[in-house]
């Protein structure tokens, strides 16, 4: 029996670009598992920009790194138009978009002033380059996944609301916040996983048909941020977590598009624990749990051949 995959049935699995090259590694963990081919995508450039070698221009940005609003606003308006990222994108079947840095909120739907939190900065040269690469998968019916960061992305630039700090909106609101999304870090500065239980709200969804549950129990969690609504958007909401009397949106999905789900969690960070035998991967979903979001990408793009 041949063993070998032949090159019709690889599927190729497109990284989104970012800066941190050791934030891969989980995640191409994670499509190996599933059966796909993990391909780190290069940085996506708008050509109306000036870039400093990878990283754009300080003219484009405010003091605190932040998109000025007339670029984010010729992003938003031209997207990927014009730009290299038809060829770049030769051969990618599927793509997911990691976790990571705040998004520019210039880039939002009703555009809001930078959150100021000291530690969690945007890096606008990503956001460009994830924003591009987002909006042509979506216009061209390429499957995409996203992870946390991934989700916001997806939220974005379908037009949803954004949420820039969940505690301040809590705060904004009477209600104490209690961290059930990202703890704090260390005495060393370092982050923990927090686990988190996430309640499917539709069963017609992609998000059902991965999970085959009502609930999504001890998904890793390390947040801030989130989507606040995706009215008058082709954007639907599938998974929330009952917070302190407020649902909190954790997955949303494209209701145009055959493979376009976003979850505000880490299925990757349950990977890694669980491969490398962490004391605390216990605290968090199984191993095959947290590989069937990659497995269903690559499914996906097989059942399309």
């Amino acid at each position: 029996m041949n063993c070998v995959a032949s090159a019709q049935d690889v599927v190729r699995v497109g990284l989104a670009w970012q800066p941190n090259e050791k934030a891969y590694d989980r995640v191409v963990r994670s499509v190996e598992l599933a059966g796909g081919e993990a391909v780190i995508l290069p940085q996506m450039r708008y050509d109306g920009f000036d870039y400093d070698g990878d990283v754009i221009s300080s003219k484009c940005l405010d003091a605190d790194g932040v998109l000025l609003q007339e670029y984010a606003d010729m992003v938003k308006r031209n997207t990927y138009h014009g730009s290299a990222i038809d060829s770049l994108m030769q051969g990618i079947d599927a793509v997911v978009f990691l976790g990571g840095q705040d998004i520019s909120p210039t880039l939002f739907r009703e555009p809001q002033p930078w959150h100021g939190i000291v530690g969690d900065e945007c890096n606008a040269t990503r956001d460009v380059s994830e924003y591009l690469t987002m909006a042509y998968c979506l216009d061209n019916d390429i499957p995409v996944l996203g992870l946390c960061r991934g989700m916001q992305m997806l939220a974005v630039v379908s037009g949803a609301t954004m949420i820039q700090d969940l505690g301040t909106y809590f705060s904004a609101q009477g209600v104490i916040y209690n961290n059930l999304h990202r703890s704090v870090r260390d005495e060393e500065g370092k982050r923990h996983y927090t686990p988190h239980d996430v309640q499917v709200i539709d069963r017609s969804s992609l998000l059902y048909k991965i999970v085959l549950s009502d609930e999504i129990k001890n998904v890793p969690s390390w947040h801030h941020q989130v989507a606040g609504s995706v009215e008058g958007t082709e954007l639907k909401v599938t998974g929330i977590t009952p917070t302190q009397g407020i649902d909190i949106i954790e997955a949303i999905e494209r209701k145009d598009k055959s493979f376009a789900l976003g979850v505000q969690f880490h299925p990757e960070e349950a990977v890694r624990q669980h491969l490398d035998n962490t004391p605390t991967a216990t605290n968090f979903m199984q191993l095959c749990e947290a590989v069937s979001y990659f497995r269903a990408l690559v499914k996906e793009v097989r059942g399309k051949r």
